[in-house]
């Protein structure tokens, strides 16, 4: 009742609201159900006793993948980018995350189950034979599962109040002042659009660059001398409230649920933003393809026909056009509107006929950031509540379709957003569109998707760290001191703990899901080399793995306080010559060389130990 009281008073930013807390509500419910099986050991609680079947850890192991990155990121990147978003990073991430979970995942599962493995920690203490090995490998890995969680709680609050605007009262006042000039700087502007556009016909740039300068400044003077700023959100969910809101539904199933709550909420969530995700394609897809009266098909096509640099200045033309032959009254409405909605300035316009350039060698050290499935801590986890070995069979056929399903929409929804007259951070396209191009109702369901994807890997990361410091500090350090109960107890205060610092941390501002995203992928990618050495390297020593990890840790670090003092560090790229590289191809490459320079420099491991791990070799040498 409560919702169609607020569709009736015309609320969307109520009305929207309120659909997201009811589904919120289900989560904590799912939660509940999901406690009531708990069994009460620390097994169970952290990794469900190795219970779930192929289509739960299929769910799971998506669910945790497909963060806010995935939805907010590629879409506000291909945004930005262009369409070679998915072809770096999407496509590539189908095929070597299913070899991961084919050549890594398994055959952890069968150590886990033979030695009794919780954490990857406790997994790299035993093949290496060297306690100390955890204590580098435990703040590195926290350290980098801290920035991914981050994109989550962020990205959940910015959500939250971005679709909530105008929930808790009307909006204050009317338009805004008149813009000064306008029937004078109309005409101008439509002049100056029109020599863009010629331009772009002759494929001048160096008559465009002159052209755009001149817009530009134009557009500044016609915006009163300042560059017009995205309003926003009145009376809406404060996006602290938003983050907070997520942080403590999401801690709560965790805390009560275990890894089988966090398992079950991951496939609710999963279902839920990839059929949602599917009607906000079509949905957008029929919106900006202005095809009324015709089918989804033939709208798709128009929307996708209307992604060029050109169309772009032609909708400035007319939007200028339209504001010369108005009324004074009609004029003054029309310039809030454009004052709001952020028309597109000239810079945008160039970056937007850049945008496909891409170097051929960046796309393909794009290839190695996937590699960073191999070494998620929480992935780790999710493997090892496996049933069987069998179980993996799911994952790794149907792992690269899902990723299809849905990146294909993000990054096309993405791209027909550069139609729009939207102009703001890349981050907020998707919520832009879902705001400005469906209906209350629909808009209260799409937000509560882009919520579950947000939040269907906040969960595994907040439980993993907890596994990770009760059994690699605690449990390991103080052995046999603490009861079950204790040390499930531990894991629940430390996730609290990491809960507060991580939702303290989301009070800053983050310039793009995506560039952080990418940054903490690389990071894993890096230690990619150490986990497959371990397995399938027997020549790999102690001292090569310390050399791997630390080359690894000292030039993410390095090219990160490169990239954050740069001007670009959402693009930052190292340029050998002309040639450009992402930097974690050069991060994998140091720690590969390094820990196996070192390895063979140093004496091999004894092979009575290395027969627990690689039986099949006892006689060779």
């Amino acid at each position: 009742m409560i919702v169609f009281a607020a569709i009736g008073e015309g609320n969307a930013g109520l009305t929207r609201l309120i659909i997201i807390l009811v589904y919120l509500s289900l989560l904590l419910l799912l939660g509940f159900f999901a406690s009531r099986l708990f069994r009460g050991t620390k097994k169970d609680y952290m990794l469900a006793s190795s219970s779930i079947g192929p289509f739960l850890l299929l769910m799971s192991i998506f669910g945790t993948t497909m963060t806010a990155f995935a939805l907010v990121g590629s879409s506000g990147e291909s945004w930005k980018d262009g369409i070679g978003v998915y072809g770096k990073l999407a496509s590539s991430s189908g095929i070597i995350h299913s070899l991961c979970f084919f050549l890594i995942g398994v055959k952890l599962w069968t150590l886990g189950q033979k030695y009794g493995y919780t954490t990857q920690i406790q997994y790299f203490r035993d093949r290496l034979n060297n306690n100390a090995i955890g204590l580098i490998l435990f703040p590195i890995l926290v350290g980098l599962i801290i920035p991914y969680l981050l994109i989550g709680v962020m990205a959940g609050g910015t959500v939250m109040n971005q679709m909530t605007d105008g929930a808790f009262g009307k909006k204050k006042g009317g338009p805004p002042p008149a813009i000064q000039g306008l029937s004078e700087n109309a005409p101008k502007m439509v002049s100056i659009y029109k020599d863009i556009l010629s331009s772009m016909e002759k494929d001048d740039s160096a008559e465009i660059d002159a052209k755009l300068k001149a817009a530009s400044a134009q557009f500044v003077e016609l915006h009163g001398g300042k560059k017009p700023k995205p309003p926003t959100p009145q009376n809406a969910l404060p996006k602290w409230m938003g983050s907070l809101l997520i942080c403590g539904v999401v801690l709560i199933y965790v805390f009560f649920g275990g890894m089988r709550g966090t398992a079950w909420a991951n496939a609710f969530q999963t279902i839920v933003f990839m059929v949602l995700g599917l009607v906000t394609f079509c949905y957008l897809g029929y919106a900006l393809g202005g095809q009324e009266g015709k089918g989804l098909v033939e709208n798709l096509k128009a929307a996708t026909a209307k992604v060029t640099p050109e169309n772009k200045v032609q909708s400035q033309i007319e939007q200028w056009e339209k504001i010369s032959n108005l009324s004074k009254n009609e004029k003054t409405a029309v310039a809030a509107g454009l004052s709001a909605r952020r028309a597109a300035p000239p810079k945008e316009l160039k970056e937007y006929t850049t945008r496909k350039e891409m170097s051929f060698l960046v796309f393909v050290t794009y290839m190695f950031v996937p590699l960073s499935v191999g070494m998620f801590p929480h992935l780790f986890q999710h493997w090892l509540t496996a049933r069987d070995a069998k179980s993996f069979k799911t994952p790794v056929i149907c792992h690269p379709i899902f990723i299809m399903i849905v990146w294909v929409p993000c990054v096309l929804i993405g791209i027909w957003g550069t139609t729009t007259t939207f102009s703001g951070t890349p981050n907020a396209i998707l919520i832009f569109l879902v705001k400005t191009k469906t209906g209350a109702v629909l808009g209260g369901f799409l937000a509560a998707g882009i919520l579950a994807a947000i939040m269907s890997s906040l969960d595994s990361q907040f439980l993993c760290i907890g596994t990770m410091f009760t059994t690699d500090i605690v449990n390991h350090y103080y052995p046999k001191r603490y009861t079950d109960r204790q040390q499930i107890l531990v894991a629940r205060l430390f996730i609290i703990a990491i809960v507060i610092v991580t939702y303290l941390l989301s009070l800053g501002n983050l310039t793009s899901v995506f560039a952080l995203g990418v940054w903490c992928f690389s990071g894993f990618s890096a230690l990619f080399p150490l986990v497959v050495a371990c397995l399938y390297w027997k020549r790999l020593t102690v001292q090569g793995a310390y050399s791997c990890v630390i080359a690894a840790a000292v030039t993410w670090v390095y090219f990160f306080t490169q990239a954050y003092q740069s001007d670009n560090f959402r693009t930052y790229t190292v340029d050998i010559g002309e040639y450009q590289t992402m930097p974690v191809f050069w991060m994998i490459l140091a720690s590969t060389i390094a820990m196996m320079t070192v390895s063979f420099a140093t004496p091999p491991m004894n092979e009575g130990h290395l027969h627990r791990f690689f039986p099949e070799s006892k006689n060779k040498g």
